[in-house]
């Protein structure tokens, strides 16, 4: 028990201690827990909230087109043709209703009776969050045969809504906005990011016409997304890359009441699914009810029409995995109540999803199946080649389950575990090669660090199935190392290090092992990603020595940049070492640069969008040269040997 004179003196702690944050404040104060980070991440949500406002207008049957423009100075404009915001004055607040979207927090029409049925903004935050994390915003309204406008600066509002002019019928809403600085780190928007996001949004919104326009110097380009068909294109634009196994699309929707299904998906002859889950627009990565009723409806229907046509043997059953083996599906619901839930709030809750979207598969996939045997037939096909694979896998896979259960003694040979038994504190460095490898282990943090080096490339899993995946000695020792187990029998609470760190040379052949190794992670095991667990090293590129003066570059640039310093302080010859790889450093430089926790550079693998990285990993590692040499050709300009 501390003494009298030991314990720390009672502040004071009354009403003057409270703090009452009013208006936005909260938001400018604590801006994470509205948009999730004031990264480049945050930076283009702002984006989606207010195209999400402009895409409510179109799923309630009022607006047609969408546009999206990065002005010069970084601001963005989103102009729709809806019905406009209201502007007469709000019954409660007795300000103009325009004002009080923009200006108070949970407002709007995504509450109560009289907006929205089915709405995409989770929270009906979305405008007036953006307004306070903008130094800049204007709203315009055409609407009544006048365009309203109003302007405000951090969320306060600088200008009454007054009428600038007349409109004539055209009715709408163009909002503008400049990303504050003192909230995000970057305020430079992504072209590709924008793209991609608003691409999307018109797969899901079949007939919704989304244009995107850059007017920056040096990047100017523009396109528009319009897809009649909605989701079935959305199916094909994922396919673009691969091989299809059938012709036809199998597609079907369904409303009741307040609940919507939309579904599309076709076979290819990949080895892994692609299945992408959508809630009102928000993708749910996570999956969610929805999910389960479609996955389970999928597995009934195939094995109860393969029983009914012959394809089964009376004993012989499909499993899911058999049957989602390069299947590519867009899974869309619309409900007026959506419940998300999960780690990032992507997984949606609403157990009556479940049995409503199951029932609607089962039904439209059988009939498929009935009305389309040939194809039927072919599809079958693919699915009993995959279950043949998939049981020759089964003692591999068995052989890798069961030494995770024991203790480290059957660990792989290669693997230099660390002492450490709790898995949030424990790190495990894939390194490139039996050199690097040996540096790392003999430089490392014993306690917390485990080491496991590769010899050469591992295998490219995008062109291999599970059977011949599993037989890779490098692969094994993998999973036994993660101790989670991969695809079914993945479970994510007995990973063993919740930091796997990929440590390659920084080198073309480095980038390309990083690329096969993300590839396996993506494809087997893509919540390690999800969750956080993936990491990249940094290895330096330069060692530049002055007498006993040392310094470590990690780029072309900053070595230019040190150089041109150590000139200016008259220090003209330095000594330059260019490292070729991990295995050049001894242990020391490794942990000093590469390992150290105080010093070193990670950099954490994510997946902002899943669809995307579908697209890339399907370019990069797939079968067909053409799409690969294009996308080289396209992209050489960007490359860099940073991750």
């Amino acid at each position: 028990m501390a003494s009298e004179e030991s314990k720390t003196p009672v502040q004071a702690y009354n009403a003057e201690q409270i703090q009452i944050l009013e208006g936005l404040e909260p938001v400018r104060k604590r801006p994470g827990m509205y948009i999730g980070t004031t990264s480049s991440r945050g930076l283009h949500h702002l984006v989606y909230e207010i195209v999400d406002n402009s895409v409510d207008e179109a799923l309630a049957g009022y607006c047609k087109h969408i546009a999206v423009t990065i002005h010069e100075d970084e601001s963005v404009e989103v102009l729709d043709d809806g019905r406009g915001m209201p502007v007469d004055e709000h019954p409660k607040a007795h300000r103009p209703a325009v004002e009080v979207i923009m200006t108070v927090l949970h407002a709007g029409g995504k509450f109560g009776d009289g907006g929205y049925k089915v709405s995409g903004g989770l929270h009906g935050v979305g405008a007036a969050v953006v307004n306070a994390l903008s130094s800049y915003m204007m709203v315009e309204v055409m609407r009544n045969g006048h365009v309203y406008r109003q302007t405000y600066s951090r969320g306060k509002i600088t200008s009454d809504v007054t009428i600038v002019g007349d409109c004539g019928n055209k009715t709408g809403t163009r909002v503008v906005f400049l990303p504050d600085t003192e909230i995000f780190d970057d305020t430079i928007f992504s072209y590709d990011t924008l793209q991609s996001r608003l691409r999307e949004m018109a797969f899901l919104n079949k007939g919704l016409k989304i244009s995107i326009k850059d007017e920056r110097e040096g990047k100017k380009k523009s396109e528009t997304f319009h897809y009649e068909g909605g989701i079935k294109e959305f199916v094909k634009y994922q396919n673009t890359n691969k091989e299809v196994v059938h012709p036809d699309i199998i597609y079907f929707e369904y409303a009741k009441k307040n609940q919507e299904v939309e579904v599309a998906m076709q076979y290819t002859d990949t080895y892994s699914e692609t299945i992408l889950s959508y809630a009102n627009n928000i993708n749910t990565v996570e999956g969610g009810m929805h999910m389960v009723g479609f996955k389970s409806a999928l597995t009934r229907a195939f094995n109860d029409y393969g029983k009914k046509a012959k394809l089964l043997k009376d004993n012989e059953t499909l499993s899911g995995d058999d049957i989602r083996e390069g299947l590519t599906a867009i899974v869309s619901v619309k409900l007026t109540e959506p419940q998300f839930e999960g780690q990032t709030k992507t997984k949606l809750g609403n157990a009556d999803m479940r049995g409503f979207v199951e029932a609607v598969t089962a039904d439209n996939v059988f009939a498929f199946l009935e009305e389309n045997p040939q194809q039927a037939k072919t599809i079958f096909e693919k699915c009993l080649r995959a279950s043949r694979a998939r049981e020759a896998a089964r003692k591999a896979r068995d052989l890798a389950r069961r030494k995770t259960a024991l203790d480290s003694i059957s660990l792989p040979g290669k693997l230099a575990d660390c002492s450490e038994k709790d898995p949030a504190l424990c790190e495990l460095f894939i390194v490139e090669g039996d050199s690097a490898g040996g540096s790392a282990k003999e430089g490392r943090d014993r306690k917390r660090q485990a080491i496991l080096p590769l010899r050469g490339k591992i295998l490219n899993v995008e062109k291999a199935r599970l059977d011949r995946m599993l037989s890779s000695d490098t692969i094994k020792d993998m999973i036994t190392a993660f101790g989670c187990g991969i695809g079914s029998e993945f479970n994510i609470e007995k990973l063993r290090y919740h930091k796997i760190i990929i440590m390659t040379d920084a080198d073309v052949d480095g980038a390309h092992i990083r690329t096969l190794l993300l590839t396996l992670l993506f494809r087997y095991m893509p919540q390690l990603i999800e969750e956080g667990y993936v990491y990249a090293a940094q290895p330096p590129l330069f060692r530049v020595k002055v007498g006993k003066e040392m310094w470590y570059t990690y780029s072309d640039k900053e070595q230019e940049k040190l150089l041109a310093d150590l000139a200016s302080q008259g220090k003209t010859k330095p000594e330059i070492q260019r490292y070729k790889g991990l295995g050049e450093m001894d242990a020391t430089q490794l942990w000093e640069t590469t390992m150290d926790y105080n010093t070193r550079t990670l950099v954490q693998i994510t997946i902002d969008d899943v669809s995307r990285a579908d697209q890339i990993f399907t370019t990069l590692m797939g079968d067909k040269v053409p799409p690969r040499k294009k996308f080289i050709e396209e992209n050489a300009q960007y490359a860099t040997l940073d991750v």
